[in-house]
């Protein structure tokens, strides 16, 4: 409870000196400047955060579940289909600009010896990781914060072949926005009618838990090939 509390108040401290860490306040400063131009803005925030290595402070899953519920409370200001499809845009298209980024500087960038971030020895890790676990760590990087910021990065450097790595950038972003959007537009009025509050004043709440799901999948994967059953060695035989 302490360290739960603690967040909250660093939390607390962050929003007023950095506004744009509450996607609350995020989508009403976009609508007043940008008026029905703010699904840009949407793009814009997916888009920085999948896709520039300088985006991964920005919200991601708590902007996606609160547009959700923006847009189930006030439907005359955002439109839930355009909102998907903005953040689908600017996730795909983030994705594939780190990719490209990764695949055409990631020797330069990871050759840096003096670097904090890229080192060389990262991309073998990389290499070994997508040997491992397949494909589908593209998918699963969309719902770990800071880590679908630089996967892309990271995976293009390690050269998986583009074809490989779009189909399932793109399965993980349909399933990445549609999980997080959907569940604020629908389960966001349901909590909010059980429980008689209004979870844009809960918002720091709303982002604990939220980043809590988030990383389900990848722990649950994780444990799976942790602790699941190894094929048993046919080696010796009769």
């Amino acid at each position: 409870m302490k360290f739960i509390a603690l967040f909250l108040g660093i939390f607390e401290d962050l929003k007023k000196t950095f506004w744009f860490l509450d996607p609350n306040l995020l989508i009403n400063t976009m609508l007043d400047w940008l008026g029905a131009y703010a699904y840009l803005g949407l793009f814009f925030i997916v888009f920085a955060e999948t896709g520039l290595a300088v985006g991964f402070f920005l919200p991601g899953d708590s902007l996606l579940v609160v547009a959700g519920l923006f847009a189930r409370t006030y439907p005359e200001k955002l439109n839930v289909v355009l909102v998907m499809l903005s953040f689908f845009l600017g996730s795909v298209i983030g994705d594939s600009t780190g990719y490209w980024t990764g695949r055409l500087m990631g020797k330069r960038l990871f050759n840096r010896e003096n670097s904090r971030i890229f080192k060389p020895s990262r991309v073998a890790k990389a290499h070994a990781f997508f040997e491992k676990y397949g494909p589908k760590t593209v998918l699963l990087a969309r719902f770990v914060p800071i880590v679908r910021t630089f996967a892309p990065l990271v995976i293009g450097a390690a050269e998986m072949p583009y074809k490989t790595f779009l189909p399932y950038s793109v399965a993980g972003g349909l399933l990445w926005i549609s999980t997080m959007v959907l569940a604020g537009y629908f389960f966001g009025t349901m909590i909010e009618n059980a429980l008689g509050i209004k979870l844009q004043d809960h918002i720091e709440k709303v982002v604990i838990v939220v980043v809590f799901l988030s990383l389900l999948p990848p722990i649950i994967e994780y444990l799976k090939h942790k602790f699941g059953k190894k094929p048993e060695s046919t080696e010796g035989a009769a």
